[in-house]
Formats: structure tokens, sequence, C-alpha cells
């Protein structure tokens, strides 16, 4: 098969299912594995790809993301090559992506060995106790990881209740509205924002109690291969707050 993707965390997972020679294609973004996507085309970005670039390629198959890719790309697309469009909001839906992935190329297989590990990860979580928290994904305006979002089903997973499981999406706040959360501990996420230090300063000066982290945005917002180190790291990470 002939494959581009355009989702960087799936374009990780095809290298991890062995389809190194079948992808022509991918994302300026898409940079894992770092050792082997350099061989690979670049088409463009996640919401500017090269469609006409990508139809002169003749794929036989693109993979592509509702969230990450613009519809008018993905149905420019599907008018003239197959298009696998995932869906992904939750751990769940990212297993039943990878299974569809696996099965349209051929790697059914493999891909079901995967997802079992990381159901066995799953199965390893404890923590005595939830918490209340923040997810800060973005800063100027200031936006959260709200509900509906792959983000906010990972931090349920690992007992962390999402103070913003109100709102839908990726909404904007004020620091007001997140001091009248009462979250237990906000984190700031290093993508797509690269949250640092001075942030943590920044915030406390509003909310001078609060209990602040750096996270790292991967653990909770890559699906695909970088599922398994995530989840081993989330478990390690969760018994020592």
């Amino acid at each position: 098969m002939r494959i581009i993707s355009l989702v960087p965390s799936l374009t990780e997972l095809l290298f991890g299912l062995g389809l190194e020679e079948e992808i022509i294609g991918r994302t300026r973004f898409c940079y894992h594995p770092e050792t082997k996507v350099g061989n690979v085309q670049t088409l463009g970005g996640t919401k500017n790809p090269k469609i006409e670039e990508i139809l002169r390629l003749k794929p036989d198959l693109v993979i592509a993301n509702k969230e990450e890719n613009r519809k008018e790309d993905i149905d420019a697309l599907q008018e003239k090559v197959p298009v696998l469009l995932t869906e992904i909001d939750t751990v769940e839906d990212a297993f039943l992506a990878i299974h569809d992935i696996g099965k349209t190329t051929g790697k059914e297989a493999e891909a079901f060995k995967f997802i079992e590990k990381c159901q066995q990860e799953l199965e390893n979580v404890e923590f005595e106790y939830p918490l209340r928290v923040a997810y800060l994904i973005w800063r100027n305006p200031w936006m959260v990881a709200a509900r509906n979002t792959y983000i906010d089903d990972v931090l349920s997973k690992w007992g962390l209740n999402n103070v913003f499981a109100d709102q839908k999406r990726y909404p904007e706040i004020g620091l007001d509205d997140l001091k009248k959360k009462y979250p237990d501990l906000i984190l700031l996420s290093s993508e797509p924002y690269p949250f640092k230090e001075k942030h943590i300063e920044e915030i406390r000066e509003h909310l001078p109690a609060a209990r602040i982290q750096l996270v790292d945005g991967e653990w909770f917002s890559w699906y695909g291969s970088r599922m398994l180190p995530s989840f081993k790291a989330l478990n390690h990470w969760r018994s020592e707050l």
C-alpha cells in the first residue's frame, strides 16, 4: 500500500505496526519516530496539507482525523482517494482507530497485540484518592481541555477529575475562572503551548496557594504508539502525587 498520514500520532503508529516501506507522505508535525520520519516526504501541515501534491502521489490510503484536520481538506481528498477518517475523544476510541488501521493495512494481529499491552497497563492504574484538576493547553488566551476530549478521558482514567468538565472541548478561560474552580492541582502541558517554570509563577500570582505542575503533553494527548510508554509513565507519576 501507499499510505499518507495527516495525523502525527498515527504516523508514529504506522511505523510501530511495521509499515515503514508503505508510508509515502506525512505532515511537518509528524516528528515521531525521530530516526525514521526524515525519510518520508513532507506534505504541508495538519491544517494546510498540500492537497494537489497528495493527489499526485496517488495514495491507496490517507489517514486523517476529525479534530486534527480540516473538514474541507478531508472532503477534497475523499473525492479522489480512500480516506480513513478517525475520531478520537476517548482511549477506547483510540483502540478502535488502531484496530481499524491495522485491519485496513494488513496489520490486524500487530494492532491487536499492541492494544492488549495498553489495556494491561490500564489495569495497573492505582491511586489513593481522586484529585480535582485543571489541564491548561494554551496561554494568551488561557485555554483548558474540557470534556469530549481525549485529554479529559485520560485524566479520568487516572483519577483526575476535570474541574472544567462542565464545558466542551477547549474553552478559553480567565485566571479568575480557574480560581473559582478550586482545583487540587493545575497541570501545564508541554504542548501545544510550551509552558515553562515562569508560567507557574504567573499563575501563582493569582492563585498563591495553588499546586501547579508542568507535565509532558504527549502522555495525555498522543494516541497510537505513544500510548503504551505514556500509560507506564502516568502510572509512575500518579503514584507519586
